[in-house]
């Protein structure tokens, strides 16, 4: 989606997105390339220096990004079993949770544009005595962001990601990750039903090396925010150097669980403790990939964890 309309890529190739239960292919879409960020790049860059979006007031960006919430609850059935079939998550759990959390970030967001401000700052100088000034900070977009988006809560991610940087005023250009990028094209509808100005939001699908590389690069994205492995998150860095553009990155950690023996119910530590290492088929930015216990209740709790696994 670029400049709100649909495109094949510049080279007409395309890849197979697979449904991970049976590996049967689900669709085919745009294997872009530089080409491609180029043009989504130009299309968001003519968004944010001439379009309407930063002419809007915030309280008419308010109700647009508020509107992109609605329409994912009115589609969440749709949009919980797209991503089921996807991303391989079962759709009860999609239904639940990674849908109505995103409609929930961009109602939440929306309520951000008319609460962003500035402050007026005292100022005084030792050596002119008696002058008076005014200073102040104005808060301003920061352009066109560059977001690449990770495959284990798809269409989560790439609300976290568009929300945020939309009730700010600026330009998006996104890559979802290349095993799961049916919600986020989905979603791109949804944002233009909603009335957010063409340019504005535009999707790109495709690898890392080919388009989430020369996104990383690009020397007119003023911003990249990436999630996704450490190796990578690197790479970004190295990438984004070229024109000291900001970046984002949430990347790899091993969070601890702790379970002491004078806990106060054993059995709903070792539940939340086989919770936080196995929702999402173990694929969370927070889980619990690390478990220190207490040596004395060390095997009750390895042992329940097993019984949950």
């Amino acid at each position: 989606m670029i400049g709100g309309k649909w495109v094949p890529a510049a080279s007409g190739k395309t890849f197979d997105v697979f449904n991970p239960a049976e590996a049967s292919v689900i669709a085919r879409v745009p294997d872009s390339d530089k080409e491609d960020i180029d043009r989504a790049v130009a299309a968001a860059r003519r968004a944010f220096e001439s379009g309407p979006w930063r002419r809007l007031t915030s309280s008419e960006r308010g109700r647009l990004i508020w509107q992109i919430g609605d329409l994912i609850l009115e589609h969440a059935d749709e949009l919980a079993e797209l991503e089921s079939l996807d991303n391989g998550k079962p759709r009860a759990v999609a239904r639940v949770a990674d849908v109505p959390l995103s409609a929930d970030l961009f109602h939440y967001m929306a309520g951000w544009t008319t609460k962003l401000e500035g402050n007026t700052i005292p100022i005084s100088v030792p050596y002119a005595a008696g002058t008076k000034f005014h200073a102040f900070t104005l808060r301003e977009p920061v352009g066109v962001v560059g977001q690449i988006i990770p495959w284990n809560f798809p269409l989560l991610m790439a609300a976290w990601k568009l929300g945020p940087a939309l009730a700010c005023g600026n330009c998006v250009v996104m890559k979802p990750a290349e095993q799961t990028p049916l919600s986020a094209l989905r979603l791109g509808e949804l944002i233009l039903q909603a009335g957010i100005p063409e340019g504005v939001v535009n999707i790109v699908t495709g690898f890392g090396e080919t388009a989430g590389g020369p996104l990383a690069a690009h020397p007119d994205v003023d911003k990249v925010a990436f999630t996704g492995s450490t190796e990578v998150g690197k790479i970004i860095v190295r990438a984004a150097a070229g024109n000291l553009k900001k970046v984002s990155l949430e990347l790899g950690g091993k969070s601890p669980n702790i379970i002491f023996k004078d806990v106060g119910d054993l059995d709903a530590a070792v539940a939340g403790a086989a919770s936080a290492i196995f929702f999402n088929h173990g694929q969370c930015c927070c889980a619990g990939s690390r478990l220190m216990v207490e040596r004395s209740v060390f095997d009750e709790v390895v042992n329940g964890v097993a019984e949950h696994a």
